[in-house]
């Protein structure tokens, strides 16, 4: 009676729910009808609740149920691992099995992979001991499971164990093996398992692929495997996943022409409209500065989607076609956070700072990746303290890039002690860095010239995985190169996996800065052995270096080669470089002659340079020429005035250095005050004339006075004809 009385209640409650399941009103009457004693349909009902996200419901079914099959148990814990509530389908195992109920090979597989997706090791491994002790190992799906889930847990050892013991009669543990290799960034273990693979299908080449194309230095390798995989002896025939992940390791190596080919090649095989390609395809002309091409394959696309609108978008911001990204911004239906994260960027990046401001404010749905983009917005605009206010009400919600984009604002607006204090309460609060997080801080270590806290920072670099980036590694050459270590700057460069161009000019601007011209000299011919293009930064540095060298001709030489050799052009800070070379050899009038041969119009950096030039060889004549050319410019440079009175200075001629001392009083033009600094204990003290705002001034000044007493003490001391002891005077003599 009493199990009848309870059965009775299952099927009145059933009727309930089946008022407040509208979508679901044809299958409640469905289940209204069934027998009590069908427990088959139940299942059917509880399966199709499960599907559809009523799992609420469908648990109160099966609590309510009479009788319940292992096919029961296993329907509801499929249901809790499909929609990610790990922790409920973990239970219902555990009650199952203290249920008495037998847990077979599909509850093992559910089960399994609902650790592995939820990192669940202890109990992983307390279902794999069930596994052993029932013997359901070798059941094909049970093993594949075991595989993944140690896989997915990143415990690449114990996959292997499980692969070397089960591999040889389940054919699936090979694609899983490879799938946990690839996870783990352990290539060259994937591709051991690749070529030993018993058949190798287009999902077996697609994940290698990936896995290559993810990784920093493996996107040639991508794209060599993805040529074999149609050249094979038995050819497999690339899915979209394969043109997805070939056109993004194209994008990764900015090489168009392969690009073009793999774009050539995907429309033969009739993905050109595959949405992922698509977006694929648009973020990588994109990329290569080929917007004709993103915007081609975006016209082409009858409904563009709002990711493919927002890469085309993010191309556009990139090169400042701002206008064109606010039509498509416009045009978009449903503006999802991605779209207005990049117009407030785009908007900041060409001044409208107050239609960045609007948007973020009218934004529905603001994400942490909205204030992260907002902080940086308020920093560059020199409005740090409401980038500051809106870090504080980001608490609770931030990630590694909030706290980078706050450094970021300090070392942008000159509070480098501030970004560096935001940092260790960064590392006190055991955030995980980024790469990003220490490219800033080196910056900010340059900026104060502190070599100590770099050398900390490295330090710290070192325990985590960054060392070898190539982004971190040139940040770290560049504060070494600025602290004067050129010895440290050139051990970093060594430690970086795989060096491109902008390590590579780190490391020649490090020795032509620290005067050390022919090392970069010899740098930069190493660097184009190994077939490494020179960028327009390149030239900067390598061109500095020559004139630090006195090596006019060679430098000169490389000038030339430029556009001819290389594709660069030109810009005006070449030409100053040039000119300044020209001008510390003291070929003057060549430098002269250069500059009136300049296609475009010479700048106050290109005139500066001459004037330089001009005051190192003392030719008065032609300096007062060019000091005047640099008098009508606009903002006047106040260094020209300081340079040629220099000149006349050195000359004697005082009556024109007081003439142009006046007019620098009645143009109000002021010399900056020069300083200088040192670093102890970690803090770096910055001293300039008649500045009194340091902390121990008085007692600085104290010290200063009496070791100024003590020198002059030594000169008039030393200035007296005294014999020394050895001519037979005592002590006593000398008293």
């Amino acid at each position: 009676m009493l199990a009848r009385s309870q059965l009775l209640g299952t099927w009145k409650k059933l009727n309930r729910w089946k008022q407040n399941l509208h979508p679901f009103s044809i299958l409640s009457s469905q289940a209204s009808t069934l027998h009590q004693n069908d427990v088959f349909s139940t299942n059917v009902f509880i399966t199709k609740l499960c599907q559809n996200g009523r799992l609420d419901f469908a648990r109160n079914l099966f609590d309510e149920m009479p009788n319940r099959t292992v096919v029961s148990w296993n329907t509801m814990i499929s249901g809790y691992s499909k929609w990610g509530r790990y922790n409920e389908a973990l239970s219902l195992v555990s009650l199952m099995h203290w249920s008495n109920v037998r847990l077979n090979d599909t509850t093992f597989s559910n089960i399994l992979s609902a650790c592995g997706r939820s990192g669940s090791m202890d109990q992983g491994k307390e279902v794999h001991c069930l596994v052993l002790k029932s013997g359901a190992e070798s059941y094909g799906r049970v093993g594949s499971a075991l595989l993944f889930f140690y896989a997915n847990c990143f415990h690449i050892e114990d996959a292997k164990l499980v692969f070397d013991e089960l591999s040889g009669g389940n054919e699936l543990l090979w694609s899983v093996m490879l799938v946990g290799y690839v996870q783990c960034n352990l290539l060259t273990d994937a591709m051991k398992v690749f070529v030993k693979m018993p058949k190798r299908d287009v999902v077996a080449w697609t994940t290698l692929i990936s896995g290559y194309a993810k990784s920093d230095d493996g996107c040639e390798k991508a794209l060599d495997l993805f040529r074999r995989m149609r050249n094979d002896d038995h050819e497999v025939v690339p899915n979209e996943f394969t043109f997805d992940c070939a056109i993004r390791a194209c994008g990764r190596l900015g090489v168009l022409s392969e690009g073009n080919s793999v774009h050539a090649l995907l429309i033969k095989y009739g993905f050109e409209f595959e949405h992922s390609v698509c977006c694929a395809l648009i973020e990588f002309y994109c990329g290569c500065e080929a917007i004709h091409c993103a915007k081609r394959v975006y016209d082409e696309l009858g409904n563009p989607s709002v990711n493919a609108s927002s890469s085309l978008m993010a191309g556009l911001v990139s090169t400042g076609e701002i206008q064109e990204a606010e039509m498509i911004f416009d045009r978009l239906k449903e503006k999802d956070p991605v779209s207005c994260n990049l117009m407030i960027k785009g908007y900041a990046m060409s001044g409208q700072v107050e239609e960045s401001k609007r948007l973020f404010e009218n934004m529905t749905h603001k994400t942490t990746i909205s204030s992260n983009t907002m902080i940086s917005v308020y920093s560059k605009n020199g409005e740090i303290g409401k980038a500051l206010e809106l870090f504080e009400e980001t608490k609770g919600k931030r990630d590694p890039v909030t706290w980078n984009s706050m450094i970021a604002g300090y070392i942008q607006n000159y509070l480098h002690e501030e970004a560096l204090e935001l940092y260790l309460t960064m590392h006190r609060k055991r955030i995980d860095c980024a790469r990003s997080t220490f490219s800033v801080l080196f910056q900010a270590c340059s900026c104060l010239g502190s070599l100590q806290l770099g050398q900390s920072l490295h330090g710290q670099l070192i325990k985590t995985l960054f060392e070898s980036n190539v982004y971190v590694g040139t940040s770290l050459i560049d504060m070494y190169s600025k602290c004067g270590s050129i010895a440290d700057a050139h051990k970093s460069f060594i430690c970086i996996s795989s060096p491109n161009v902008a390590a590579w000019t780190a490391l020649i601007n490090a020795y032509a800065h620290n005067g050390l011209g022919s090392m970069a000299l010899w740098h930069f011919e190493h660097m184009l052995k190994l077939r490494i293009s020179p960028n327009a930064a390149t030239f900067v540095s390598i061109l500095c270096a020559c004139r630090y060298a006195c090596l006019t001709n060679e430098g000169m030489r490389i000038f030339h080669a430029m556009r001819k050799d290389y594709g660069v052009n030109p810009t005006l800070e070449h030409y100053a470089c040039v000119v300044d070379l020209l001008g510390r050899s003291g070929r003057l009038q060549e430098a002269v002659d250069f500059i009136e041969e300049m296609p475009i119009e010479p700048d106050s950096v290109v005139w500066g340079a001459l004037l330089y030039a001009c005051w190192f060889c003392m030719d008065m004549t032609l300096g007062e020429k060019v000091a005047e050319k640099m008098f009508s410019l606009e903002p006047k440079p106040f260094y020209a005035y300081v340079i040629l009175s220099n000149i006349y200075g050195v000359l004697g001629k005082w009556g024109e250095k007081m003439e142009l001392r006046k007019r620098m009083r009645i143009l109000e033009v002021k010399k900056g005050r020069g300083c200088s600094w040192i670093e102890l204990n970690s803090r770096v003290n910055v001293f300039s004339a008649e500045d009194k705002t340091h902390p121990h001034f008085r007692i600085i000044c104290a010290t200063l006075v009496h070791l100024t007493a003590n020198i002059n003490s030594i000169v008039r001391f030393d200035s007296l004809a005294i014999p020394t002891l050895s001519s037979g005077l005592t002590d006593a003599d000398l008293c």
